[in-house]
């Protein structure tokens, strides 16, 4: 495996994750408080959508760095 796959497979798990943690987000502020009521791994909502906010933007960050890493064609190294 090269480089390049491996950046690949982990360009499309971020774009996966960040489809589902952008669906998790609640536009009345709900959020993850919202699915089964309170989420039991947090003391309260507001905790809940802190992390769910601090997660989705990792994965955006990650998500737009390989796509401008991939498209740029950076990885092409002479000799493959």
């Amino acid at each position: 495996m090269t480089i390049d796959i491996v950046l690949q497979i982990i360009w499309a798990i971020s774009a996966l994750g960040l489809i589902v943690l952008v669906l998790l987000h609640s536009p009345k502020g709900d959020g993850i408080g919202g699915i089964g009521g309170q989420a039991q791994l947090f003391t309260s909502t507001k905790s809940a959508e802190t992390a769910l906010n601090r997660v989705t933007w990792i994965l955006a960050i990650i998500f737009i760095g390989l796509t401008v890493v991939l498209s740029a064609g950076w990885l092409n190294l002479p000799g493959q």
